[in-house]
């Protein structure tokens, strides 16, 4: 338990440290940052937060009955709550779109490239929940715009009686492992992520969008000896079949499908370590329900919410409170992992043109 406490309050540091040159946004933003979150703690020191007020949240991260929980468990607690589920690669868009007139007043799910984005577009209010400090805020943002909650390390899990299994991506490209293994489609945010991991390992700034001949190569020869995943296709299942025996998974998929199909997988973890992802909490600007929202994401991020979200979904919370409680698959599954040292401005700044590149070039 101690080394898992270690992996996250500590190795995850580097994890989601985000410095993007320019995005913490102009001296207009922070001063309006700065009053909306004094205006929101003013109003909740003065008991004036009606929770009968309906509070717009949008989130990546509903699917799968997590809204319908969200919006259940609030309704316990008086809040009035309507969760909006978007995908990752269009929520951050949605949000910039609406920028004259926000429809929204919170949002979680994202990861911390995509608030970067949304501090820049100026969309964004600064504000601080009551358990800042709990949790490790080098897995946050500096300047006080969103907060982390839950952790996603991506990985490859591969079928339990698979021998000799490939220990790094780098074992893939080899002709035994032709056709063997799923890539998760480059639109999402854990194919996206996951190939942003490899190509950071070849990082050259002279190389063709910051990254050496070599590393290209790497990547081409991946994908090509690989398979794409296909609408409809169910990767896990071929991972048990053995049809395809590896998969890419965000970790709390891991979790759950280990749960629900009653199988235990193996997970490939390189020597350097996996991408990690941390999903974040952030309030929206033009909101006229400040105090409404900072009071609800109180309650969201406290230790009790967060572990009773962990139980029911399989997630791995931020707050140490809640990890401790975590069921063994858990602890387990976090031991097994540690996360890959990236330079998350440097992604930032590449990822799309590094899909784009990949998309139009070595996709077959």
């Amino acid at each position: 338990m101690k080394n898992m406490k270690r992996i996250v309050t500590l190795g995850l540091a580097a994890a989601m440290t985000v410095s993007l040159a320019g995005c913490g946004g102009s001296q207009k933003t922070e001063t309006k940052g700065a009053e909306a979150a004094a205006q929101a703690g003013g109003a909740e020191a003065a008991g004036e937060v009606d929770k009968s007020q309906q509070l717009i949240i949008y989130t990546n991260s509903g699917s799968n009955g997590r809204g319908e929980w969200l919006k259940e468990k609030a309704a316990g607690e008086g809040y009035n709550v309507e969760v909006v589920q978007i995908q990752g690669g269009d929520l951050a868009n949605r949000i910039i779109a609406e920028k004259n007139n926000p429809q929204a007043d919170m949002v979680f799910g994202l990861n911390a490239i995509e608030y970067e984005k949304l501090k820049k577009e100026e969309v964004l209010d600064q504000w601080e929940p009551t358990w800042k400090a709990d949790v490790d805020m080098t897995l946050g943002d500096a300047d006080g715009y969103y907060y982390p909650i839950v952790i996603q390390p991506l990985v490859n899990m591969m079928n339990a009686d698979l021998e000799n299994p490939p220990k790094d991506y780098t074992d893939l490209v080899n002709p035994e492992w032709t056709d063997k293994y799923t890539i998760l489609n480059f639109g999402g945010g854990t194919g996206k992520t996951i190939l942003a991991g490899l190509l950071v390992r070849y990082q050259d700034e002279n190389g063709d969008l910051g990254v050496s001949e070599e590393g290209w190569n790497f990547v081409k020869s991946w994908i090509q000896n690989g398979h794409m995943e296909q609408q409809g296709e169910d990767n896990v299942g071929n991972v048990i079949s053995g049809d395809r025996p590896i998969t890419e998974m965000w970790g709390s998929g891991v979790l759950q499908n280990q749960t629900e199909r009653d199988y235990k997988f193996q997970i490939m973890v390189p020597e350097v370590g996996v991408p990690y992802v941390t999903e974040q909490v952030a309030m929206i600007t033009g909101s006229e329900k400040r105090a409404l929202a900072v009071d609800f994401a109180n309650w969201f991020g406290s230790a009790d919410v967060q572990a009773a979200w962990m139980e029911q979904f399989g997630t791995i919370p931020c707050q140490p409170a809640a990890l401790e409680k975590a069921p063994e698959d858990i602890k387990e599954f976090v031991n097994q992992v540690h996360p890959q040292d990236m330079d998350w401005g440097f992604v930032a700044e590449h990822v799309e043109q590094w899909v784009e590149k990949c998309e139009l070039e070595f996709l077959q």
